[in-house]
């Protein structure tokens, strides 16, 4: 294996670089001129752009394909819409058929770029959800959402092939897969099939046993090993690169120190060449740091780590307060994005 590089990200003002300022992975924001090189003994050097290969430049630079006609250069709202009776934020608020459309058009207008659509809750402790049960919660909303000219990109967040292809069926654009195609052995051919964009999520365990005392030597880059080798299995399916985007699974096997660490290290995930997505909103650490202990307090919390995210050049931010992170968003790009592109 390579040597891991992270890049250093910056805001601001470009030209006092030395050795070349680079884009974070085509980034308007963020920007790099110096990147850690951790070797497999540990050892962490501080080298600058002119010291990796052309290869590696690509990686942590380069602008990431277009998703589903979306520009990855800043970064995309995904708006959670759980249709669970027991999610752990929002369980029960978007169950019902009519709630969750008016939800989905509500959102479309605010600006989300994506809808996330999930039938079965992966909140630590919960039990698995049967695939009919899941389709029935999920297909006629997907369904009910296009009917209503929402034209809007929509991800279904599943496990399942089967749940996978009804809402594919039914209008969805996207899969997003908590297991990285670890849980259902047919779920990767038929993202392969249907040439859809896939998410590949790293867990430790399943959410009815993931929180029950995770460990790890070196949590970011156990991350990193399991997300590339998760790639490398989905290409060898048949899944372009260029629909691959990948997610350190903020919460999933993982204590509130593993979270923190791979916050503090998410521009790291650009070395794996693929699109970034941060899944953190109104998690249990960030109420255990913040002093919230009911999910819905913690939209200070959440917009916190979504701009620090956004400044290590992530690409898709997945939240439940969607219009408070556009309107965050917004006001980071007039803070910062003028001074970073020379516009």
């Amino acid at each position: 294996m390579s040597p891991r590089l992270r890049p250093i990200a910056r805001l601001g003002d470009r030209s006092g670089g030395h050795g070349g300022a680079l884009a974070v992975a085509g980034s308007r924001f963020a920007w790099f001129n110096a990147l850690e090189r951790r070797c497999d003994d540990g050892g962490v050097k501080v080298i600058g752009p002119s010291g990796i290969d052309g290869a590696a430049r690509a990686r942590l630079s380069a602008l990431r394909p277009d998703l589903c006609g979306l520009t990855l250069d800043r970064p995309r709202v995904m708006g959670i819409l759980n249709v669970t009776p027991d999610s752990f934020s929002d369980g029960g608020d978007f169950s019902g058929r009519a709630a969750a459309v008016a939800r989905a058009r509500e959102m479309a207008e605010e600006g989300v770029d994506i809808i996330d659509i999930g039938g079965e809750s992966t909140r630590p402790g919960a039990a698995e959800v049967s695939p009919a049960e899941e389709i029935a919660r999920t297909a006629p909303v997907i369904a009910e959402i296009r009917a209503a000219g929402v034209t809007t990109p929509i991800s279904i967040d599943t496990r399942k092939a089967a749940v996978a292809e009804a809402a594919l069926d039914a209008g969805a654009d996207i899969v997003n897969d908590v297991a990285a195609f670890t849980f259902d052995p047919d779920l990767a051919g038929l993202c392969a099939t249907r040439g859809v964009p896939v998410v590949l999520m790293h867990a430790k365990g399943t959410p009815a046993t993931m929180q029950r005392d995770p460990s790890y030597a070196d949590v970011v880059s156990e991350v990193l090993d399991f997300l590339e080798e998760r790639i490398v299995f989905a290409e060898g399916q048949g899944i372009a690169r260029a629909r691959i985007v990948t997610d350190p699974g903020i919460g999933f096997g993982k204590t509130g120190a593993h979270n923190i660490a791979l916050l503090r290290h998410l521009s790291a995930f650009h070395d794996l060449g693929a699109p970034v997505l941060l899944g953190a909103s109104r998690k249990r650490f960030i109420g255990a740091l913040g002093g919230a202990a009911e999910a819905k307090d913690r939209l200070g919390g959440s917009l916190a780590i979504a701009l620090d995210a956004a400044a290590q050049g992530v690409q898709i931010l997945r939240v439940h307060d969607t219009q408070a992170t556009i309107q965050a968003l917004r006001l980071f790009a007039a803070l910062h994005e003028d001074e970073a592109t020379g516009t």
